[in-house]
């Protein structure tokens, strides 16, 4: 698939000194769901601004659909629809003419069929004529969709789309981004809710401190740094591990009611059968067992405490 984004040694320094990027270099393809995480202040919202030219680069290029974002500006920017963190809209105007206008802002001729199709794909016909004022923060996010989908852009930018949403336009809003995918329209979302990457996103990539820590696929990243759990209720607490334990990554918890041991599911060897072996000759009984994988925000936090 041809790249859509492709942003290369992108450096940020604010006038205070402070370098919100250092050195980043990314490319997203055509069609594709790319889930950018990272804690507050990581520079997600930094990076984003910059590919849609509300903030100027320090050092760095960044093509969109080929374009240059400094030289071409005007050709990269109509590629882009963007649905920012906060809600700005003229609080007076109705949803109609609101999503209307920023249409036509975009040079893009009217098209009454196609704004009512987008209306109705985010539960908005039956608020068309009601002034923003009206409406409720979760409708008002809705128009903020709706305005970067007005021009039909072939990128569109999601920045914490779900935040403070109900579970209404969260369910809405996903089955939007499947469609709009299916479309071909490239999807770059941030989000704290990093079930809903690990479900949407084809890839993912984690930003802390101004640094891409690792881009991957998700499905892979999840197999490769992805660890699966072992938890043992004991029949008894135990203050201390055995000495014949000492050696295995196990962990007491709950004042020595639950004991658990991480391994790695794809290896040839768990060492399951051999952790049970030791626990039975050690006389250590336990009245349930259960096994869960590691969750994408696990593998969130541990790049993040222990980058590479």
């Amino acid at each position: 698939m041809p790249t859509m984004i492709a942003v290369s040694a992108v450096t940020k320094t604010y006038k205070s000194g402070f370098t919100a990027l250092k050195g980043i270099d990314l490319a997203v393809e055509k069609g594709e769901i790319f889930a950018l995480l990272g804690p507050n202040g990581a520079g997600k919202t930094t990076l984003i601004s910059i590919i849609c030219g509300t903030v100027t680069m320090t050092s760095g290029s960044i093509l969109v659909g080929g374009h240059d974002i400094r030289g071409a500006y005007r050709a990269a920017r109509s590629l882009i629809g963007l649905v920012p963190q906060e809600i700005a809209l003229d609080i007076f105007a109705n949803v109609w003419d609101t999503v209307s206008f920023s249409r036509g802002l975009f040079g893009r001729a009217p098209d009454p069929a196609y704004i009512e199709r987008l209306l109705r794909s985010l539960s908005l016909w039956d608020k068309r004529a009601s002034r923003v004022m009206e409406l409720s923060g979760g409708m008002k996010r809705r128009v903020m969709i709706a305005k970067a989908l007005s021009h039909e852009p072939e990128i569109l930018f999601l920045d914490e789309p779900t935040a403070g949403v109900d579970v209404s336009l969260r369910r809405d809003m996903w089955a939007l981004v499947r469609q709009l995918r299916e479309q071909g329209v490239t999807i770059v979302l941030t989000t704290h809710y990093l079930e809903e990457a690990e479900e949407m996103a084809d890839r993912v990539g984690v930003i802390d401190g101004g640094r891409l820590l690792v881009v991957e696929e998700t499905a892979t990243l999840m197999r490769k740094l992805g660890k699966r759990q072992l938890t043992l209720t004991l029949q008894h607490r135990m203050q201390v591990l055995p000495p014949g334990l000492a050696d295995w990554p196990l962990e007491l918890e709950e004042d020595g009611q639950r004991l658990t041991y991480r391994f790695d599911a794809n290896a040839e060897d768990t060492g399951i059968p051999r952790l049970l072996k030791l626990l039975g000759e050690s006389g250590i009984d336990f009245k349930d067992l259960d096994t869960s994988r590691t969750s994408l925000e696990d593998i969130f936090v541990s790049l993040v405490e222990n980058p590479a």
